[in-house]
């Protein structure tokens, strides 16, 4: 199955809770005779009822059905314009960008987030996906609070083929980051992957911890991190944009990777994401398998959300 077809079936349950609303909601507007009349109050209601249903959020919901009632008299179908503003706000996002790489230093990526979003799981895919993309990654096992971490995240790197640094569970995170870093030197790694320990922004110790994490890091690399990527779960909704602010303040997050989007019918929180936040999503999550972490791209995104009759 290709990558676009992965992403498809990953947004099957929004793509289907919200096509027979939306076919309901646009029936008969979209005939060629209606589309010079001003789209009726209710028919705007409703698109945001439906945009809201698939959890795209409040502000991004009602930009984007202001921005289609301002457009329809261009004569569009309410189909096509909808989808073009989701594109506008998805693709509005990706002008964000990662750090420049110093030229012959690793690329340091570091990989933030609550527990249970799958941030370890993450790491191990995107190692996977770097290695068979033809670069050379190295896994810096740097969350030694929670018990057995080290050791799920070496089953990750097994899988993936590429090496790991870890130590011994409580050691000091930042004592790890700096033994990766210098290992990524010395081996000639283009990418060090940093896994850290998951942890609420309420928790300030944790936060400065990742702070101290950030400050060896680019002591011994240029740069570094040169991306931030927070991994967010889809399935809490909208709960995961309070998370996303608290680290954007601490962290200096540069994207988004959004896990178990084939576990949920509130894929719209993408647009979300992009709206509020002014984020880029980089790799959304489709799956448990270790090739089931895709590139994002905004067309495709869109492409999979639209693939019912609505």
């Amino acid at each position: 199955m290709g990558l676009f077809d992965r992403l498809k079936q990953g947004l099957t349950r929004t793509a289907q809770q919200i096509a027979d609303r939306f076919d309901e909601l646009v029936k008969g507007s979209d005939a060629p005779e209606q589309r010079t009349r001003a789209i009726e109050p209710d028919t705007l209601d409703g698109l945001e009822e439906v945009l809201l249903m698939a959890d795209v959020g409040v502000a991004a919901s009602r930009s984007i059905v202001e921005a289609v009632a301002r457009r329809q008299r261009h004569g569009e179908s309410l189909r096509q314009l909808v989808r073009d503003e989701i594109l506008r706000v998805l693709q509005s996002a990706e002008t964000a960008g990662a750090r420049p790489v110093p030229a012959g230093g690793p690329r340091v990526v570091l990989v933030v987030g609550v527990n249970g979003t799958g941030k370890t799981t993450t790491v191990g895919k995107l190692a996977n996906q770097m290695k068979q993309e033809g670069l050379a990654p190295l896994i810096c096992a740097a969350d030694t609070f929670r018990a057995a971490a080290v050791d799920q995240l070496q089953v990750w790197a097994d899988r993936a083929g590429v090496d790991i640094v870890r130590a011994r569970e409580g050691s000091d995170p930042a004592a790890v980051v700096f033994d990766a870093m210098t290992a990524g030197k010395t081996r000639g790694r283009d990418v060090i992957l940093v896994d850290t320990a998951g942890r609420l922004h309420t928790r300030q110790n944790l936060m400065q911890e990742l702070e101290k994490i950030r400050r060896v890091a680019s002591r011994e690399i240029p740069g570094a991190p040169h991306e931030t990527l927070l991994v967010l779960d889809a399935t809490v909704g909208q709960n995961a944009l309070a998370q996303a602010r608290e680290f954007m303040a601490v962290a200096g997050v540069t994207g988004i990777v959004l896990t178990k989007l084939d576990g949920t019918a509130k894929g719209g929180m993408a647009v979300a994401i992009a709206h509020d936040l002014g984020l880029p999503i980089r790799y959304v999550g489709v799956g448990e398998g270790i090739d089931d972490l895709l590139p994002f791209h905004a067309e495709e995104y869109v492409d999979a959300l639209f693939q019912e009759k609505w």
